[in-house]
């Protein structure tokens, strides 16, 4: 089928869904010609006419593009939103076929670029790196391809289910690991359930940690892969972690979302992370209600929930630990907060003044309807809320999985120190007691 047949039409989605991809592929080509909506996705968009036609499409997990047109070696395309309130800028697609050639993918709905450019794999998604502003704005950017037969373009570093697969692999001889199921999704995908450290008898504490209750906010859990494998390090600091703490962790609570590609955030009627008061209609969400209490044992003394912000600006390029408003809570994480900044030693710096008390800008949920407020209601519980980890840009110090890793350790540390002095109410400590992670 000749290549200009496709300029034809607009708004085509190449999401996952084949179903719904074909649906609007189909209804966007009436008034000119029929085409199968399996043809549709087999071929994907074609780039160019020129020799083999380099194809662009998002059908793989966690995929989501819309293309739009093609004008020469100009593309325009746009998020797809989905079932998204408003606009976010969630977005990741490959091209395959267009060796030795330069495009400009120019995004038409917001500025959806962040203040590294977009991420770039010539692996397959395997690794990653930014590609930089010089050829980047933030609605635009431009790529030459070299003579890789597939490029993958995205927001952020892709976390998926399979980079969770390839990391419990590397530790499944661990008697520190026991790997469980949480719930079955409405898609009928498994949330993973894991329970790390102290398994053997009953734990002196009790963590739990959650994160992409919004799916598209991936890189925080880098920083949670980072502080899961602290827990299995050699060396005085896990070996305390292992002797004392059962770690319960749920690394993806919008499971579907992050297999699917959506944005999840603000996700209509409401998001995961507003599901947490009367019933809840997301099946993680509902487990993790029936589950926590009874897992507990009021030994439960830590809730945190990783996310990551907006993509630039302010306090969206710092870490941030979000207040609660019980002043017991607040007092809290605000201790917790200066004994990570006393125990880091990543290249992602967390500095206190960064907080965002409750009340301050967008932190004024007033009722218990997140994770982080329904978690600071449950017995025994001292500190619960949110850390944010920015998706590009920390402090002046590019995101990446390793320094989001390092993040993870330095959090780990600080979860040590802070439960060995629990009864330090400044939370200030010794050098002395700092032990670092081998």
């Amino acid at each position: 089928m000749p290549s200009i047949c496709f300029r034809r039409y607009l708004r085509t989605s190449l999401s996952p869904c084949a179903r719904r991809a074909g649906h609007e592929a189909t209804r966007s080509l009436k008034q000119s010609f029929w085409i199968s909506p399996v043809l549709l996705l087999l071929t994907a968009f074609p780039l160019a006419s020129r020799g083999t036609e380099p194809t662009i499409d998002a059908a793989f997990h966690g995929g989501n593009i819309v293309v739009e047109r093609i004008e020469g070696d100009r593309v325009d395309l746009h998020q797809d939103l989905r079932d998204t309130e408003g606009s976010w800028f969630y977005w990741y697609f490959r091209v395959r076929g267009a060796a030795q050639r330069s495009f400009t993918f120019h995004f038409t709905q917001g500025d959806v670029i962040g203040v590294r450019g977009p991420a770039v794999s010539s692996d397959g998604g395997k690794t990653w790196q930014w590609l930089g502003t010089k050829a980047a704005t933030r609605n635009s950017f431009r790529y030459a391809f070299g003579p890789d037969g597939e490029v993958r373009f995205c927001v952020a570093i892709p976390y998926l289910e399979a980079n969770l697969r390839e990391f419990l692999a590397r530790h499944a001889s661990s008697a520190h690991l026991h790997a469980q199921t949480l719930c079955i999704t409405k898609k009928g995908r498994q949330v993973e359930r894991l329970h790390l450290g102290k398994l053997d008898g009953e734990p002196t504490y009790r963590v739990l940690c959650t994160c992409r209750h919004h799916c598209c906010e991936m890189m925080a859990s880098w920083a949670l892969e980072g502080l899961m494998e602290s827990v299995w390090a050699d060396g005085d600091e896990g070996r305390w972690l292992r002797q004392n703490v059962e770690f319960l962790v749920i690394p993806f609570v919008d499971k579907d979302g992050v297999e699917d590609g959506d944005q999840g955030k603000n996700r209509k009627p409401h998001d995961h992370n507003r599901d947490y008061l009367g019933p809840s209609i997301y099946a993680s969400v509902a487990a993790i209600r029936r589950f926590v209490p009874s897992w507990s044992q009021s030994k439960l003394v830590m809730a945190l929930d990783l996310h990551c912000p907006v993509l630039r600006g302010g306090g969206n390029e710092q870490l941030v630990l979000v207040g609660d408003p019980a002043p017991a809570i607040w007092a809290q994480q605000q201790a917790f907060g200066r004994i990570l900044q006393q125990v880091q030693s990543g290249p992602l710096v967390y500095d206190p003044k960064n907080n965002m008390p409750y009340g301050v800008g967008w932190n004024n949920l007033k009722e218990p309807r997140s994770f982080g407020r329904w978690a600071s209601l449950l017995p025994g519980i001292r500190i619960a809320g949110i850390l944010e980890v920015p998706y590009a840009n920390a402090a002046n110090q590019p995101v990446t999985p390793d320094s989001a890793r390092a993040l993870g350790h330095d959090l780990a540390r600080a979860i040590r120190v802070y439960l060995a002095r629990p009864k330090n109410p400044n939370g200030t400590i010794d050098k002395a007691d700092i032990l670092p992670i081998e």
